[in-house]
């Protein structure tokens, strides 16, 4: 793995200067347009997020709570993700190698094999005709309003709903632009979430995007398989994730979400678990250098399905908490962001123990993070 971050880093300066002459070319006449050699298709890319974390009431190691992937660590400087990656597109073929590393991978892909786990996203594609393309290999998830990155989101820290669904897949996709404002997709996929295949059966996803006007994006995106390795009791999982953006201007941005799932359970005519969230968040831009971003949102899961390694509710199999968090940003240039946030999280049950060993209704904490992207 080693060898391919080298890679990436020695392909990066020859790439770089040649990307930004040619996008500095400006034609003065229509015989110069002509003449012009097109962009240079390749891009490279970075990211770095170095982050501290303080939680308050917490248990005695530095790990956060078992259902928290992304900058799960506390009273620890350490670094979420550090990513460098190559990007091709001649709008015929296109294609991407990302490689990271940081306590995101580390717990993130665990179930994953050690060789895979550094692969942020591979995958190559083609326009089999005009509007469309197929990609196969590694991508980021096509559900959730989140990404991995946390540049692209409006709070530092991931929301209940993407820690319980995918942020990765592996499979082929199929996208159709069949409007200006709405985009199509058909995913087969080995899993939910997971490189290496554990069964075989196949999983089946969708996407539908719709940008309804200049101020609100409309998503849909579903979720279909079998999720228990070879040899277990088969169990199907359906899920559908619902969200909408509204831009009401050019300083305050609102989004909601929804997302409901079902997966069977291994007893034979036993009730399916049901899993659900609920999601809004606001973001403002105070100036040129200064944001707001809030989150409310509340998740209920059935013996606490699909949030892996998070101990259920110790009087009850459900796990059932409502959050909230407030997050400052600053920007001093349009590489670097500065953020910080804080995080509360309350349950009508005891759902985690607390730094001395007691059960705890309550949990709170403290991130920081400098990040910086190209």
């Amino acid at each position: 793995m080693k060898h391919l971050f080298a890679l990436l880093a020695a392909v990066a300066p020859a790439l770089l200067p040649a990307t930004a002459a040619a996008q500095n070319v400006t034609p003065t006449d229509s015989a110069a347009t002509a003449v012009t050699e097109p962009a240079n298709p390749f891009t490279v890319y970075g990211f770095v997020d170095a982050y501290y974390g303080y939680d308050i009431k917490h248990a005695a190691g530095n790990e956060r709570p078992g259902f928290i992937f992304s900058h799960n660590r506390q009273n620890e400087f350490t670094v979420n993700q550090g990513l460098i990656g190559l990007r091709y597109d001649n709008d015929q073929v296109r294609g991407e190698v990302g490689l990271h590393a940081g306590t995101y991978p580390t717990a993130n892909y665990a179930p994953e094999d050690p060789i895979i786990r550094n692969i942020y996203q591979a995958y190559a594609g083609f326009r089999p005709f005009r509007k469309a393309w197929i990609d196969a290999g590694i991508f980021s998830s096509h559900m959730g309003i989140e990404s991995a990155l946390s540049k692209n989101n409006w709070t530092l820290t991931r929301s209940l709903a993407a820690e319980g669904s995918p942020y990765y897949e592996a499979g082929v996709k199929f996208t159709y632009e069949a409007a200006p404002t709405l985009t199509l997709t058909a995913l087969v996929l080995n899993g939910w979430q997971n490189i290496r295949e554990t069964n075989q059966a196949k999983a089946l996803g969708t996407q539908i995007q719709w940008q309804a006007t200049d101020k609100l994006l409309i998503n849909s995106s579903t979720f279909y398989g079998n999720e228990q390795p070879t040899g277990l009791v088969r169990r199907r999982r359906y899920f559908h994730d619902f969200y909408a953006r509204y831009d009401a201007s050019d300083r305050l941005s609102l989004a909601l979400v929804f997302d409901v799932g079902k997966q069977e359970r291994p007893e034979a005519g036993a009730k399916a678990d049901t899993w659900y969230t609920g999601t809004a968040l606001a973001r403002v831009q105070l100036s040129d250098k200064w944001r707001l971003g809030g989150r409310a949102e509340y998740f209920s899961a059935d013996h606490g399905v699909v949030i892996l390694n998070a101990t259920p509710a110790l009087t009850d199999p459900d796990f059932k908490v409502l959050a909230g968090s407030l997050n400052l940003d600053y920007l001093p240039t349009r590489h670097v962001a500065v953020r910080l946030e804080g995080r509360q999280f309350s349950s009508g049950r005891n759902f985690l123990t607390d730094r001395n060993g007691r059960p705890s209704k309550h949990y709170g904490n403290l991130t920081s993070s400098i990040s910086l992207s190209f």
